[in-house]
């Protein structure tokens, strides 16, 4: 199964997400609660797949998957949000 990074600042969302990718046999090797940190996990921990929110404090999920993919552009992200 896949080595997952979950990036979000609402530590519920990160919880969720947490709950069900794991209950699908997946390994969860880290969580950001920003863009920024998002990007430095993301270089330290090589994860398989990033589930990334769009509206975060500091950098956005938009400007850290932009950085992510500017150096791997081989990286899988998703994008999950609560906005309309």
């Amino acid at each position: 199964m896949a080595r997952i990074l979950i990036v979000d600042d609402s530590i519920i969302t990160r919880s969720h997400l947490k709950k069900i990718l794991t209950k699908l046999g997946h390994e969860i090797v880290g969580e950001a609660s920003n863009g920024t940190i998002g990007v430095y996990k993301y270089f330290d921990l090589k994860p398989d797949l990033v589930t990334m929110d769009i509206s975060m404090p500091q950098t956005n999920g938009i400007d850290a998957t932009a950085k992510i993919l500017k150096m791997d552009p081989n990286a899988l992200i998703v994008m999950v949000s609560a906005l309309n």
